[in-house]
C-alpha cells in the first residue's frame, strides 16, 4: 500500500479510544505498515473531548490528520461527532456508536442533548450507527463498547486480513482477552 491510510477515533473520556487505538496500530505493525499515532486527552478526565489519530501506509511521515483528510471517523459518543466531522475526506466514512453522554451543560439543564445528530450526519458522510453499549452488555462487559467500534472500524477499511484475534491476545490483560475476541467480532459483523 503506497496510500496513506487515515483513521480519526474520537469520544469522550474513559471511553477506551486510546486502548482502542493501540491495538489498531499494533494490528496494523503486524503485517509491516508504517504507522503514527497521536492522541489528545486534555480533560478526558473530567468528560471532555479524546481523539486520536492513527496513520498508516508504507511510509508515514507524520502523525497528524489535517482537514478533509481522514478515511474514516470513528466516534464513540454521538455528539462528539459532530465535532470532527471537517476532517473528514468528502468520500469518507463515518462509523458513530449511537450512544449519549450528556456533557455537564447537558447534565445542569443549561442545555438539551441534541435531536437528530444521526440523520444529519447520513445527509453529509456514508454513515453506519452502531449500538455498541447493547453489544457489550450483550458480552458481559459494557466497557468492551471500544473493541466493539474497532471491530466495526477495522471491517470498514477492509483490513480483516489481520489476525486481529492474536493481536487482542498481546494487548489485553489476560483475564478480558476473550471477550474482547468476542466483541471484536461482533463488531465486524455490524458493518455490511
Amino acid at each position: 500500500m503506497a496510500e496513506t491510510k487515515n483513521i480519526l477515533l474520537c469520544g469522550v473520556g474513559g471511553q477506551g479510544i486510546i486502548t482502542a487505538s493501540k491495538i489498531l496500530a499494533a494490528g496494523l505493525i503486524s503485517v509491516g505498515y508504517d504507522v503514527k499515532m497521536s492522541e489528545v486527552h486534555g480533560m478526558a478526565q473530567r468528560g471532555g473531548s479524546v481523539t486520536t489519530q492513527v496513520r498508516f501506509g508504507e511510509k508515514v511521515w507524520s502523525p497528524i490528520i489535517g482537514l478533509g483528510q481522514a478515511d474514516i471517523l470513528v466516534s464513540f459518543e454521538t455528539m462528539e461527532t459532530g465535532k470532527w466531522l471537517e476532517y473528514l475526506k468528502p468520500a469518507g466514512k463515518v462509523v458513530v456508536n449511537d450512544y449519549r453522554i450528556p456533557s455537564a451543560p447537558i447534565l445542569s439543564g443549561a442545555a438539551d442533548y441534541p435531536e437528530g445528530i444521526l440523520e444529519a450526519l447520513s445527509g453529509k458522510a456514508d454513515t453506519t450507527a452502531i449500538k455498541a453499549e447493547g453489544i457489550a452488555v450483550g458480552l458481559g462487559n459494557i466497557k468492551t463498547m471500544n473493541v466493539v467500534l474497532l471491530g466495526a472500524l477495522v471491517k470498514a477499511m477492509g483490513l480483516t486480513e489481520i489476525n486481529w484475534e492474536e493481536v487482542v491476545k498481546t494487548t489485553v490483560k489476560p483475564k478480558f482477552i476473550d471477550v474482547n475476541i468476542q466483541a471484536m467480532k461482533a463488531g465486524m459483523e455490524m458493518i455490511k
